[in-house]
C-alpha cells in the first residue's frame, strides 16, 4: 500500500515536472508579450500539469479506456474553463495597464494625472496612488520653481535699480571732485563713504543668501541664553532706533537657554529688529520677546507698521520681497527676511509672521536646549 501510494507521487510529480518545466519555456519564449498571454499559458501548465501526472498514474495502474477518457474528459474541461477565466483575467489586466499607461503618459507631457476609475488588481491600484501622490509633489514642485523664479527675477530687478542709483551718485561726486567743483570735499567723501556702505552691506547680503541656497552655510552651535542674546541685538540697534524716534521694549524676555550660532542668529535677530525699526513710525514701538514652550524657544519681534496685506503674508520671507506701494520699504534689496528665513530653517526652527493689532509680529521658532 504504501509502495503504491510513493510510485503515485512520483509519476504524478514527473509528469507535473516535465509540464512544469516546459511552462518555464513558454513563459520565457513569450516574456515580451502580453500578460494576457502569460496567464493563458499559467493556466494550460496548471491543467496540463495535472493532465499528465494524471495519465501517468493511470497508465501504470492499468486503468480502462472509459475510466481514462473519463479522466481526460474532466481534465479538458478543466482546462477550458481556466483558459477561459485567465483569458478574462488578463484582458482586464491589460486594460488597466493601457488605461494607466495612458494617464502616466499625460503625467510626462503637461504634468497632469487623472488616474484610471478603477484598477483590476491591488498592484496597479497602488501604483496608480502612487503615480497620483507623485503627480502632487510635481505639481507644488513647479509651483515652486515657478515662485522662485519670479523672485529671482524681482530680486535682479531690484538689485540692478539699488545698484545703478548709487553708482550714478558715486559717479556724479568723484567727476565733481576731480574738477574742483565742490567748495567742500569733506561732504562728498561722507556721501561716498555712505554709499559705499550700502553696497557693501547690498553684497554681503547677497553673499550671505547664496551659502543659505547653495546649502554651504556652516553653523558653530553654542549653548547660550536667550536674554543675552536679545540684550546684544538690542544694543546694536539702539542708535538706529533713536535716529527714527521708535522706542525699543524688550521687558517679555525669559532667560531661556538655546544651542545656536550666536552670530547668524544675532543677524537674524538684527534683520528683524531694523526691519521693524524702518517700518515703524515715530513715537511708535518695538517689542522683543522671548518665551519657552514645550520643546520651543519662540523669539518675537512686533512692530507697529500698521499691517501687513494678507495676500502678501505668505510672501514676506521670499526672497526680493518688498511691500505692497502702501507699504513700500526703505532702500535696500529685501533680502533680510529671506536670510532670517534661511538661517532659521539651518537651526532645524522655522520663521513665521502675523498680523497683530497696529502692526505685525514676526516670530523665531527655535529647538529648546536641555
Amino acid at each position: 500500500m504504501v509502495t503504491d501510494a510513493l510510485l503515485i507521487a512520483l509519476l504524478s510529480a514527473i509528469g507535473a515536472a516535465g509540464t512544469g518545466l516546459l511552462g518555464v519555456a513558454a513563459l520565457r519564449a513569450l516574456r515580451h508579450r502580453s500578460v494576457a498571454v502569460s496567464l493563458a499559458v499559467v493556466a494550460a501548465v496548471t491543467v496540463a500539469a495535472m493532465l499528465s501526472g494524471t495519465l501517468l498514474v493511470s497508465w501504470a495502474m492499468f486503468l480502462s479506456d472509459h475510466d481514462l477518457w473519463v479522466v481526460t474528459t474532466v481534465c479538458f474541461m478543466a482546462a477550458v474553463v481556466s483558459l477561459a477565466v485567465a483569458l478574462l483575467l488578463g484582458r482586464s489586466v491589460v486594460r488597466g495597464s493601457r488605461q494607466l499607461a495612458e494617464a502616466t503618459r499625460a503625467l510626462g507631457d503637461d504634468g497632469s494625472f487623472r488616474p484610471p476609475a478603477a484598477a483590476p488588481t491591488a498592484e496597479l491600484a497602488e501604483l496608480s496612488r502612487q503615480l497620483a501622490a507623485t503627480s502632487a509633489k510635481l505639481a507644488a514642485s513647479r509651483e515652486r520653481e515657478r515662485t522662485l523664479e519670479a523672485s529671482r527675477r524681482e530680486l535682479v530687478a531690484w538689485i540692478s535699480h539699488d545698484l545703478r542709483t548709487p553708482l550714478a551718485g558715486l559717479q556724479a561726486m568723484t567727476e565733481a571732485l576731480e574738477d574742483g567743483m565742490v567748495a567742500d570735499p569733506r561732504v562728498y567723501h561722507t556721501r561716498i563713504r555712505t554709499e559705499v556702505g550700502r553696497m557693501s552691506a547690498m553684497v554681503s547680503d547677497l553673499f550671505e543668501l547664496s551659502r543659505i541656497q547653495a546649502g554651504v552655510l556652516t553653523l558653530s552651535p553654542a549653548r547660550m541664553s536667550v536674554y543675552d542674546l536679545v540684550g546684544d541685538a538690542i544694543s546694536g540697534v539702539d542708535a538706529l532706533a533713536r535716529e527714527h524716534g521708535v522706542r525699543l521694549v524688550g521687558d517679555g524676555v525669559e532667560p531661556v537657554p538655546v544651542e545656536v550660532d550666536g552670530r547668524e542668529m544675532s543677524r537674524v535677530l538684527a534683520n528683524l529688529l531694523v526691519n521693524a525699526i524702518r517700518r515703524t513710525p515715530a513715537d511708535g514701538t518695538v517689542a522683543v520677546a522671548a518665551r519657552r514652550t514645550a520643546d520651543r524657544v519662540v523669539l518675537s519681534v512686533t512692530d507697529g507698521c500698521g499691517g501687513i496685506p494678507p495676500e502678501d503674508l505668505p510672501r514676506v520671507f521670499d526672497t526680493g520681497w518688498r511691500g505692497t506701494d502702501a507699504r513700500t520699504p526703505p532702500a535696500g534689496a529685501g533680502l533680510g527676511l529671506a536670510i532670517v528665513r534661511g538661517i532659521v530653517e539651518a537651526h532645524q526652527g522655522r520663521a513665521a509672521v502675523s498680523n497683530v493689532p497696529g502692526g505685525c509680529r514676526f516670530e523665531v521658532h527655535l529647538p529648546a536646549a536641555f
